[in-house]
């Protein structure tokens, strides 16, 4: 029964490696990647920068795999990503005493940004006012957070990195929910639902890279940029000492041979 089983092909799923999750290091070699591409005039600054970006937003190897498709690639780019790896790195920012879990704001504003610890349900509150919910750099005290936002005449904006599965809800009178920032995310990170009321007002939610990330992209294409300069720069200093070879040779130059009677005695120039 087994034998046979097996000869039709019956086994254990075998996951999709397309599917599976990104790393930095598998990142960085594509961002390498695409550095090298633009060195060797394969890629333009504009399309170096839309892939860059899309490197480093990419969360699973079928986002990475197009970015290089088209360029020669080291073998090994998006190399398959092991479990531990994957859930070591949202273990150390999963756990802790929620740093609050209420937030009012009456025509005024206020922010939770930075390294932070989100509870499992946060409550924000605005009339005539505004409010920041930045999850970029936070803890979370569980793997399952509900972001409960009631935005009077006012609005609430929720930040969440993109790796964060995302879910958009509540109910708007006169105003909204944006439910653009919705998206799955990394299965090991936390989950984060947003929901409420909005009246007269509006509650949204933005997927944006991490500082560190937007900052190593800023620095990359500052350094392209600068590459990119240097290397026009010599090109044109080529061009020009292959000119200047071109116009001290005697013999030769752009119109053929170089006529010397301009050199004899104007009684030794030969007579029409």
């Amino acid at each position: 029964m087994t034998s046979a089983g097996s000869s039709q092909g019956e086994g254990p799923d075998v996951p999709d490696p397309s599917r599976m999750r990104a790393s930095d290091a598998e990142r960085e070699r594509v961002a390498e990647a695409l550095r090298e591409a633009v060195a060797e005039g394969r890629l333009d600054m504009e399309e170096f920068e839309e892939r860059l970006d899309a490197a480093l937003r990419a969360r699973t190897h079928a986002q990475l795999e197009p970015l290089v498709r088209d360029l020669p690639v080291p073998a090994g780019t998006t190399g398959a990503l092991s479990v531990p790896e994957r859930r070591e790195e949202w273990d150390g920012r999963i756990g802790g005493t929620p740093t609050s879990r209420v937030a009012v704001a009456i025509m005024g504003g206020f922010q939770r940004k930075g390294t932070w610890t989100a509870p499992r349900r946060f409550t924000a509150f605005t009339l005539m006012g505004g409010g920041e919910i930045d999850l970029r750099e936070a803890r979370f005290e569980g793997r399952e957070t509900v972001i409960r936002c009631f935005a009077f005449m006012g609005g609430v904006q929720v930040i969440v990195p993109p790796e964060v599965e995302t879910h958009v809800g509540g109910v708007g009178i006169m105003g909204g929910f944006d439910q653009s920032g919705e998206g799955d995310g990394d299965p090991d990170a936390p989950r984060v639902t947003v929901t409420g009321l909005a009246v007269f007002g509006g509650v949204g939610v933005e997927r944006k890279l991490r500082k560190a990330d937007a900052r190593r992209l800023k620095a990359e294409r500052r350094k392209l940029k600068a590459e990119h300069k240097e290397l026009q720069r010599a090109e044109r200093r080529e061009r020009r000492e292959e000119r200047q070879e071109r116009r001290t040779d005697p013999g030769t130059g752009p119109a053929g041979p170089v006529s010397l009677e301009k050199d004899l005695p104007r009684s030794d120039r030969p007579q029409d």
